[in-house]
């Protein structure tokens, strides 16, 4: 019998309808339909599998909340003046919110129903036909979703056909040219039709029988630009470069790398390539003894180094782990999917390497996001629409994952319309110890570890490898990995345990090239079994199996007597691991697929990675430099000048883009990404402490970028070689050792073809970049090309990022830019630049020791470089965090202002400082003093720092908003003081108070919030709920309800459950709590032993769900329970904020004084506090408001950037009754040494003490 479909329409009331009133906004504002009088958003949920009972239940727990949602069923009645159309998916796209509602029905009715989600907008207003044609077009992404029927289903089984055999080529070695040529084009494959012949030529000649179409789409993959670097790899044989006052640094960078090429390859021959260049600086290096510490094996997961880290005063070796990724093409077509698996594929470079991905740094390129909708390319997607789906789809990611994202960045250049730029840089560590590498040999086995194959991604590293145009955009939908964080998290846990590890002897992570590529590399004789690789829906045929590029997935070589072992240790993380392959001592790459042979190619032939291309460069002669250099700010008088330098688009605030990241997970954040009293000054580098498990370290990361598009666009070489310095720069500017720097190296480039100019562009920037490695005695030691920058007659800037990274010993020492006091004397460190726009590497090198020296005596306040925007820039940014003034000295030439001086620094220092004796063989200019007085002040001009700030701030601010137009209110200060703390009333007899954290799917705080408890003198234990069969969720219950009735606390962490779908923080742990077993020992636990609770971000929100806040017990939720909604400003917010104690009715607070205030972190997409007026009163009486965001005086208000999230009475925290069950928004586990040293205030609630201290 069929299963009944039901359906459920789920609108936010008034008033909560946040994503609606955005993209009503959106549509009035770029498609100026002013005739569009209200737009409703409503979530539309399909489901099989349930009876009518089970169904009516799930309205209520898992699809709606009563309080901020109407319920509708069937279908929603529309009025005369509004229209609807619906968006769905397109089939085989990974839908987050229908997976995460299917797993919160089957962990309640241990059974599997069928979710179909889809989104209804409805429109209310005056519209045409063609205004409603706009609108879907505008909505609806063709690479992604599709417009879905306004009709009921009648069923929700999907029919797949079964696949029929993979087909052979017939008569394929025998075609002829023509031929051959035309069934090249047939097949729209990335390869060259060199490629194609040699293919040809191989079958024939040395299998003697026509290939399958899997063999060639596998061939195609493998030797992608993408995996194999083709045209980095290109020969190149002719080299020209033209004559001209700037290209004789070319000449000499080029005659340098000869030589260097003589003293490492000596007689024997070795072609020069693009990727040569890019390697040599770090092979002569090494060969002279210099990148000791370089971490090498067979495996190439990340750039590696060794490093040693003091834990508790004890040495460990260490491997530091980083790596640069892109994803231009997946995110030019499908933004959202495109930068969320950027990030994704970026964590599992290192993670296959079994390091533990702790900080992130995003930096992109796009063309200017507030052009008008009118004037978009055909064929291309809006750049307000690339760059802001583009923001959510990394952020989402990275926030879900819980990676702290320390550095946010979008260049702005006209090139990038042609193709996005989207990089992600992550870094990551573990202890030398847990990683162990060894050659996989015969009989070893290979499991695919993580997500299912589907068929998204199919094609993803040809696809990024061809030639765009419009008709080619509107064809690669499948190309588009799907990201799933939750899944990506359970490996990170389990690639965290040394037990795992060092079963691990070699590991690959399932990126470009699915199968075909991550299994494909790991041994030389590998036969794999497609039958085994676990699919998410079935009609998967043998091809796609072999090149999916399903995301979440890991290749991991075993010993065949330890598979049991290592499946049995990732089933305990919630993590499917099966045995799919095993190595040969047979040199061939076999595939079987029904028990047919489908690929079966030698390793020698594999690994030719195709034709041999080759090519001539010529490099042009590089036009004056001294225009761009000049960096003229253009009007009519000074004061406009400087206004429209901060205005300028890589000059102006980012503060809304930057604040959607999570910057703070993982408590190792030394330094914010905006920093001072205002949170308005960037840092110049992403600072983090070492991710270690247990104990406290002071070794901390740097890592920071640099690329300038003006220099380069006119120099490539000049670009390059600037990118580096600009990199090396910010490390030393915050505490770093330039001569310890390492770095990594993004290219991305226009596609080359066989022109010689066009080829000269990266052979020049490479050379820019191995001149200036050469001259600072650093190295490049990995990086990443993409190399198809191109669409139609466009092309991208020709970019070299370059990415420094430096590990010191002690964090205590770093500095931030923002300035710290008043009537300090501010100066600027000079490096000259030459004639030819070169630096003065001499002055450079002795600048870089300077400032490092000048640091660690403590000299030095405040640093900043100077970048794009000038002195101008600098000076501004460092005034704006803490809002303090400064006044030029009277002689300071205007034109400095404005210049470029990349390599030059500005510091802050005391007044008394001797800079004559001090800096007496230095290149210095004293540029002025701090002063309180709110203004910068450059010779008879006065400009206000609030209304610069206003034109800083103004040019995104539609874009990426920073705050919420909120209406401003004060509230009543409404203080509750106990006269005596309570206390357990169960003797532990000295015991210290056991602390149970489960982990759900998506919890990502479990790690911060454990060394929390065990540095308070707590004993926490975490434990996993797993739910991948009925078994798992009945097997977890029972470990679940152990724990608790052992437990004396409660600990509810931070994360996003179930990816907090269906849109609704917090319901699946609210779901499983309400298992009788759970909800009865939780009970047993607070009204029999006297136990406490406590949860945080998305902890409270599960307590909110429950009942147990602010009720203390599980119940029914209605629309007169409170709840946690979404930000009032429609996005994450990420950032410190100001926290008032105003009761001490629980022991939570029972170190801390009522009044005090806390300056702490928050990282939510829902935290808005909402809640009747009658219960508020009543919370408040009763003293179970605990805390509230406070501004600067310590006023509890209603708006930004004070109150994050639009919290009514701007409530963060509250408390059951008898104040021992604790809900807060702020994450006051992040806690430590040498933590957000460039903000100021208290951080320390002393809330896990407090919670230990209770059982004492």
């Amino acid at each position: 019998m069929q299963d009944k479909v039901y359906r459920i329409l789920v609108e936010k009331k008034p008033g909560y309808n946040v994503e609606g009133s955005h993209l009503l906004n959106d549509l009035k504002t770029n498609l100026h339909l002013h005739n569009l009088v209200d737009l409703r958003i409503v979530n539309r949920y399909d489901i099989a599998g349930l009876t009518e009972e089970e169904f009516e239940y799930s309205i209520k727990t898992i699809f709606s909340e009563a309080t901020v949602d109407n319920v509708y069923k069937e279908n929603i009645p529309l009025q005369s003046n509004e229209v609807a159309f619906a968006i769905e998916f397109l089939p085989g796209q990974y839908d987050q919110r229908a997976d995460s509602a299917m797993e919160c029905l089957q962990l309640i009715y241990k059974k599997k129903a069928v979710v179909r989600s889809s989104k209804l907008i409805i429109l209310k207003g005056s519209l045409s036909e063609e205004d409603i044609k706009r609108i879907k077009h505008y909505c609806i992404n063709p690479v992604d979703t599709r417009e879905a029927s306004l009709d009921n289903y009648t069923s929700l089984i999907e029919s797949y056909e079964t696949p029929s055999m993979v087909s052979i080529l017939e008569g394929f070695i025998k075609l002829n040219e023509d031929t051959l040529y035309d069934l090249y084009n047939s097949l729209n494959l990335a390869m060259t039709i060199d490629d194609f012949k040699m293919i040809q030529e191989y079958f024939r000649d040395d299998e003697g029988r026509d290939p399958s179409i899997t063999e060639i789409r596998v061939l195609d993959t493998y030797w992608s630009d993408h995996c194999r670097h083709t045209t980095f790899l290109t020969e190149i044989n002719d080299i020209k470069i033209e004559a001209g006052k700037f290209n004789t640094c070319i000449n000499k960078a080029y005659e340098e790398y000869k030589e260097g090429r003589k003293k490492i390859y000596g007689n024997k021959s070795k072609a020069v390539s693009l990727m040569d260049i890019a390697l040599m600086a770090m092979k002569e290096l090494k060969s002279q003894g210099k990148l000791r510490d370089l971490d090498e094996s067979e495996e190439i997961n990340a750039c590696s180094i060794k490093v040693p880290v003091v834990v508790d005063g004890v040495e460990e070796q260490w491997l530091v782990m980083f790596k640069n990724e892109t994803h231009n093409h997946p995110t030019e077509i499908e933004p959202f999917g495109g930068a969320a698996t950027c990030l994704g594929g970026a964590i599992r470079d290192p993670l296959s390497g079994r390091s533990y991905v702790y900080q992130a740094m995003r930096v992109t390129g796009s063309g200017d996001p507030r052009t008008s909708i009118q004037d978009t390319l055909p064929g291309k997607l809006p750049q307000r629409k690339i760059t802001t789906e583009a923001a959510h789809g990394y952020s989402s990611y990275g926030n879900q994952i819980g990676l702290a994202t320390g550095m946010v960045s979008e260049i702005y250049d006209e090139g990038y319309i042609a193709k996005r730029m989207e990089i992600g840089a992550v870094i990551g560590a573990a202890p030398e110890s847990n990683v162990i590498r060894l050659k996989p040999t015969a009989g070893d086995k290979i499991i695919l570890l993580g997500g299912r194959t589907g068929r998204d991604g199919c094609g993803g590293a040809t696809g990024s490898s061809k030639k765009h145009t419009e008709e080619s955009i509107e064809t690669c939908g499948a190309e588009v990995q799907k990201g799933n964080p939750p899944t990506e998290r359970k490996i990170q846990r389990l690639f965290r345990n040394p037990e795992v590890t060092r079963l691990i002897k070699k590991c690959n992570d399932f990126g470009a090239g699915g199968v075909s590529v991550a299994i494909g590399e790991l041994a030389e004789g590998l036969i794999i079994n497609l039958d085994a690789v676990p699919k998410k829906y079935e009609g998967l045929d043998g091809t796609e199996l072999a090149i999916s590029e399903s995301q979440e997935r890991m290749a991991v070589v075993v010993a065949a007597k330890d598979v049991d072992t290592f499946i049995r240790l990732a089933n305990e993380e919630n993590l499917e691991a099966t045995v799919v392959a095993e190595v040969t001592d047979n040199r061939r790459l076999i595939m079987e697929w029904r028990s047919n042979k489908i690929v079966d190619i030698s390793r020698d032939f594999l690994d030719t990675n195709g034709a041999k291309s080759k090519t001539n460069v010529m490099v042009e002669q590089i036009q004056d430099l001294s225009k761009v250099f000049a960096n003229e700010s253009y009007g009519k008088d000074l004061e406009e000048k400087w206004y429209n330098r901060l205005s300028d688009l890589n000059v102006c605030s980012q503060k809304g883009l930057i604040e959607r990241f999570d910057s703070t997970i993982g408590a190792g954040t030394v330094l914010m990404p905006l920093g001072g009293k205002y949170q308005l000054t960037p840092a110049e580098a992403m600072v983090s402490k070492l991710p270690v498990l247990s104990g406290e370290t002071s070794t901390a990361s740097i890592m920071s970028y640099g690329f300038n598009p003006a220099i380069a666009k006119v120099s490539p070489f000049h670009g390059a070689l600037y990118a580096v310095i600009e990199s090396v720069a910010k490390v030393v500017a915050v505490g770093g050792d330039h001569s310890k720097t390492k770095l990594t190296f993004q290219e991305y480039f226009h596609r080359l073809g066989s022109d010689p100019r066009r080829w000269g562009k990266p052979f020049s920037a490479l050379l820019g970049a191995y001149y200036a490695q050469k001259r600072l005695n650093i190295a490049s030691i990995g990086g990443k090309d993409s190399m198809s920058g191109s669409f139609n007659d466009l092309d991208v800037p020709p970019t070299l990022v370059s990415f420094a990274v430096d590990v010191i010993k002690d964090c205590s020492n770093v500095v931030s830019s923002e300035f710290k006091s008043y009537g300090s004397k501010v100066i600027l460190i000079k490096t000259t630049i030459k004639e030819d726009y070169l630096p003065d590497f001499d002055n450079l090198i002795r600048n870089f020791a300077l400032i490092r020296n000048l640091q660690s005596d403590g000299l030095v306040k405040s640093c900043s470089t100077i970048k794009n925007g000038g002195v101008c820039e600098a000076i501004s940014k460092m005034c704006f965090g803490n809002k303090i003034g400064f006044v030029f000295r009277t002689d300071i030439d205007e034109k400095d202002l404005f210049s470029l001086q990349y390599g030059s620094f500005i510091i802050e220092v005391d007044n008394s400082f001797d800079e004559k004796i001090i800096l007496s063989n230095t290149n210095y200019e004293v540029l002025g003093f701090t002063e309180d007085s709110k203004a910068i002040k450059v010779k008879d001009v006065s400009l206000a720092l609030e209304t610069l700030i206003k034109h800083w701030t103004k040019p995104l601010e539609k874009i990426f908003p920073s705050e919420d137009k909120e209406e401003l209110k004060i509230y009543e200060e409404r203080l509750y003081e106990s006269k005596a703390y309570k206390k357990c009333n169960i003797n532990l007899q000295g015991a210290s108070p056991k602390i149970f954290i489960p982990v759900f799917p998506g919890t990502n705080c479990e790690y911060d919030s454990a060394k929390a408890f065990k540095k308070a003198g707590g004993r926490p234990v975490i434990k996993v709920f797993k739910n991948l069969t009925a078994k798992d969720i009945e097997d977890s219950v029972a470990i679940m309800e152990k724990e608790i009735r052992d437990s004396q606390i409660i600990m509810f962490p931070g994360g996003f459950s179930a990816g907090d779908e269906p849109d609704g923080s917090g319901k699946f742990i609210a779901n499983a709590f309400r298992n009788p077993r759970l909800k009865d020992a939780v009970m047993d636990l607070l009204y029999k032993r006297d136990g406490l609770i406590l949860g945080i971000c998305n902890g409270f929100q599960a307590l909110i769900k429950l009942g147990l806040l602010p009720y203390g017990e599980i119940r029914e939720i209605d629309e007169n329970c409170p709840t946690l909604t979404y930000n009032k400003i429609g996005r994450h917010v990420s950032c410190m904020v100001n926290t008032k104690i105003v009761s001490n009715l629980s022991p939570w607070f029972s170190s801390v004084k009522v009044g005090d205030i806390y300056t702490v972190p928050v990282s939510h997409g829902e935290g808005r506090f909402v809640a009747k007026e009658e219960l508020i009163e009543e919370l408040f009486k009763n003293g179970q408001v605990a805390t509230q965001y406070v501004d600067f005086e310590g006023n509890a208000v209603s708006h930004m950037p004070f109150n994050p999230n639009g919290s009514m009475y701007a409530i963060e925290g509250i408390t059951s009754a008898d104040g021992r069950i604790l809900g807060k928004m702020g994450h006051s586990e992040r806690i430590g040494e040498n933590l957000y040293k460039n903000i100021i205030g208290k951080m320390d609630q002393k809330i896990f003490e407090s919670g230990v201290k209770y059982f004492k």
